[in-house]
């Protein structure tokens, strides 16, 4: 049995939950997969799986076995990446998780220009506001925009700044009356955004309570409502930026105190970081200064 092939199988399946995944992520047979899985439970004396025709789950031997199997691939994969270093020919894959708005925008044009720079790493994005864990999922590196300092197990490099801004649709003004200080805010229809820390008290200036007919996970979605002139909302600046300026929505109470958000490169506090992650996030410092 080829114990590394057996454990990077196991490893695999365990993220993807499906043999039939994994057999057509490696163009190998389910039924070859199974039997180095089936030779590496014999090997440990110990079942690491629980088999059913629909899913595959970690038995609490295979959850202790899961983590520390990362942890060789992981340092094997810095031993090979140190020589591909000193080659300057950084490679490997690397799994980032985004907030989806902020990938679809900045970080879309960041990663883009990184693949240029290097295209022998593989870069496997999932974009989603949900709040997960990084470790957990198997993420190498994960993005979080937040007003608050991070205060989590994960090393956590600022990278930029971004601002809020209260955004509403010029027909809006059509039917509703003006906005000329926060406290006006309680007398609109004011959107939510699902995931907001603050939940209905938009932090402008001492804060204000809100309330409308949208409660949305998507900052994206929350921008066509309000470009249609049916509400106002509290939006970051990358998601507004290019409606603002094209005039498909104007920015109200510019002047009134708002936080700030800053984004920041998270990764797993581990002794050994692999060197194509130091590379990018590097790189990720160097391309936000320049833009600056």
């Amino acid at each position: 049995m080829d114990k590394l092939r057996a454990i990077q199988l196991f490893v695999r399946l365990a993220e993807l939950g499906s043999f039939t995944r994994v057999a057509e992520q490696t163009n190998t047979s389910k039924s070859m997969i199974s039997k180095e899985i089936s030779r590496l439970e014999d090997a440990l004396g110990a079942r690491l799986l629980h088999r059913s025709t629909r899913n595959v789950q970690l038995t609490h031997l295979g959850e202790g076995y899961l983590q520390r199997a990362r942890e060789i691939l992981e340092k094997i994969d810095d031993a090979d990446n140190f020589v591909q270093d000193l080659q300057h020919h950084p490679r490997g894959k690397l799994k980032i998780n985004a907030p989806m708005a902020l990938g679809i925008t900045d970080l879309s044009a960041l990663f883009a220009d990184f693949m240029r720079a290097y295209p022998d790493i593989e870069l496997d994005i999932h974009l989603g506001d949900e709040n997960v864990d990084l470790v957990e999922q198997g993420f190498d590196l994960g993005f979080r925009a937040s007003s608050r300092p991070i205060d989590s197990g994960y090393v956590g490099r600022p990278l930029t700044h971004f601002k809020y801004c209260v955004c509403v649709g010029p027909e809006y003004f059509n039917s509703h009356p003006a906005i000329t200080s926060p406290q006006d805010l309680e007398d609109h229809n004011c959107f939510v955004y699902s995931y907001f820390q603050g939940k209905n008290i938009w932090p402008i200036e001492d804060g204000v309570a809100v309330q409308g007919n949208l409660r949305v996970n998507s900052t994206i979605f929350m921008m066509e409502a309000i470009k249609q002139g049916q509400g106002i909302g509290f939006i970051p600046d990358f998601v507004c930026r290019e409606a603002i300026e094209n005039g498909e929505v104007i920015e109200v109470l510019k002047e009134s105190k708002k936080p700030s958000l800053t984004l920041y490169a998270l990764y797993p506090a581990r002794h050994f970081v692999p060197s194509k992650l130091v590379q990018c996030i590097e790189y990720l410092e160097k391309w936000f200064a320049d833009k600056h």
